[in-house]
């Protein structure tokens, strides 16, 4: 085990008498972990994947193990049937034809499209529509349709939502990104309102990371849940270099569409264009897996608690190794090591260990686990799931993004003050971290849940070095979903050990807790 700092011991100590003794993790068996799933050999835990396979049948053997039973009566698997399509830009096309003549976006350089709906084959001519931020938010009084027929047109729309103003500070969650901001909610806003197609201009400053991440999640195959609602035919990004183009060239001005798009008299603006696409797309149904196990508890053995984190990384594309150590090798080896370290200490109510499938491609295990869920969800009580973990040294604070939502801020206040820490205050949410993790689906189903440390490049408070340590964190921005993202042995991870020891007691005081923690804002 990592060692433990003076401010840390005398809480440790507390907690032990108050609580027998408690369960501790250890460095050892996540660093074992971490070094094994980011390994070359497991070729970034690709979805549909050979190194996929091999995560899944090592998480099912390691938890075997333990000795944890499984959660899907005999099986510690759970199949989600994953529809899977790749683009063939080699035969595929969309041209642009305008007044001023024709505009034909280069794949991977100016665009990028995937068919939303699963199918070898997608043709179609539409009209070009722009509709601003492209929302449909009642509980906003925001709506960027103004009953528009978008049926049969491709929507041009900006990414995140309308900024806030000086009248309305807390417009759309303020200088944070709500769930109306997210790009998944847009192609499923657009689906339902029978569009041809749908492209997002992606900028740097609003998608909060560069074009090339775009690119990464493009080059290989894009899943959906097999038996999950259909989107549109095409859907997709442009860059705001080829977004300036298409206006220009269909009679406006991005940057003026985009003042209008932040007013809320704005209307859905025709471009003087249509589009004419061929989208070909090799596609295939086959099945992934989560793999779950349970911890029965005691007294309130039919409730649980549920603690989750995604096996998936991006895996091989065009012959590179994308390792995913951080992102997730880092919260799945933790979570291992938290349930070893659970195992012969039950709570009160039963803990579920869940390692979800496809969290790269859209939540996929997650949503799949929710619609189809090994616990009644009615009997969850709450899911804490491992994102990202700290890689690069101890802290004195903690991330507890979307804890405000839920009584949950109250149990880590007090659970990060036993452990000498304290909670980060919230910050504006601007990334929407919150609804671009595996907590999301079981929040959206009532349960309360959150990503405890969850930070892609945490501004967190070191205990050594604070300032080359928080440099050495925003590195990180440079390696997200690229090849780059791999185990270095000298890593130091008590800040990792530190994240899984409060997440396991945070979840330990959840399970022993009388009542049930509540919502406060969903």
């Amino acid at each position: 085990m990592a060692p433990v700092t003076p401010r840390i011991l005398p809480a440790l100590l507390a907690f032990t008498l108050l609580h027998g003794e408690a369960p501790v993790v250890k460095e050892a068996p996540i660093r074992a972990h971490l070094a094994f799933l980011a390994d070359d050999l497991l070729e970034g835990r690709g979805t549909g994947q050979r190194g996929g396979d091999l995560a899944v049948a090592y998480l099912e053997a390691q938890l075997g193990a333990l000795g944890l039973k499984p959660a899907n009566g005999a099986s510690f698997r759970q199949r989600i049937d994953v529809l899977g399509t790749r683009t063939l830009p080699a035969r595929s096309s969309i041209t642009f034809h305008g007044p001023g003549g024709d505009l034909a976006p280069a794949f991977m350089d100016d665009l990028v499209a995937s068919s939303g709906q699963g199918v070898p084959e997608a043709a179609f001519e539409a009209p070009v529509l722009f509709v601003g931020f492209g929302i449909d938010a009642p509980d906003e009084r925001w709506d960027d349709y103004k009953g528009v027929d978008c049926r049969g047109r491709l929507l041009l729309m900006l990414v995140n939502e309308p900024p806030p103003t000086t009248a309305e500070p807390g417009l759309f969650e303020g200088p944070g990104l709500s769930r109306h901001g997210r790009w998944t909610t847009k192609f499923e806003e657009a689906a339902r309102r029978g569009a041809a197609g749908v492209l997002l201009v992606h900028t740097d400053a609003s998608a909060t990371y560069g074009w090339s991440v775009v690119t990464a999640g493009f080059q290989g195959e894009k899943f959906m849940v097999a038996s999950g609602p259909r989107l549109a035919p095409l859907q997709g990004w442009v860059t705001e270099a080829f977004a300036r183009r298409l206006a220009q060239a269909g009679g406006q001005d991005l940057d003026a569409l985009r003042r209008r798009a932040s007013t809320r008299d704005f209307r859905p603006v025709p471009l003087r264009l249509t589009a004419k696409a061929r989208l070909e797309s090799a596609v295939r149904t086959f099945p992934q897996y989560n793999v779950a196990a349970l911890l029965p508890g005691t007294d309130l053995a039919d409730e649980a608690v549920v603690y989750s984190a995604h096996w998936d990384h991006l895996g091989l594309q065009e012959g590179r190794i994308y390792n995913g150590a951080v992102d997730n090798a880092s919260a799945v080896a933790s979570l291992l090591a938290l349930a070893q370290a659970s195992v012969d200490r039950p709570a009160r109510r039963t803990q579920i260990f869940l390692f979800t499938c496809g969290e790269e491609q859209g939540l996929l295990g997650a949503e799949g686990y929710v619609r189809h869920p090994l616990w009644p969800l009615a009997k969850t009580v709450a899911d804490l799931n491992l994102e990202s973990l700290n890689w690069v040294g101890p802290t004195r604070d903690i991330e507890f993004l979307g804890g405000e939502r839920s009584t949950l801020i109250d149990l880590g206040r007090t659970v990060a003050a036993r452990l000498g820490m304290t909670l980060r205050r919230p910050e504006p949410d601007t990334q929407g971290l919150y609804f671009r993790s595996d907590h999301y689906p079981f929040a959206r189903a009532g349960i309360p849940a959150l990503s405890p440390g969850f930070s892609l490049a945490g501004q967190r408070d070191y205990l050594e070095a604070p300032e080359a340590s928080r440099a050495k964190a925003l590195s990180y921005l440079g390696v997200y979903h690229r090849p780059t993202d791999r185990y270095d042995p000298a890593w130091d991870l008590r800040g990792m050990v530190q994240q899984a020891q409060f997440i396991l007691d945070l979840g330990r005081a959840i399970a022993d807790a009388p009542e049930r923690p509540v919502w406060r804002k969903p």
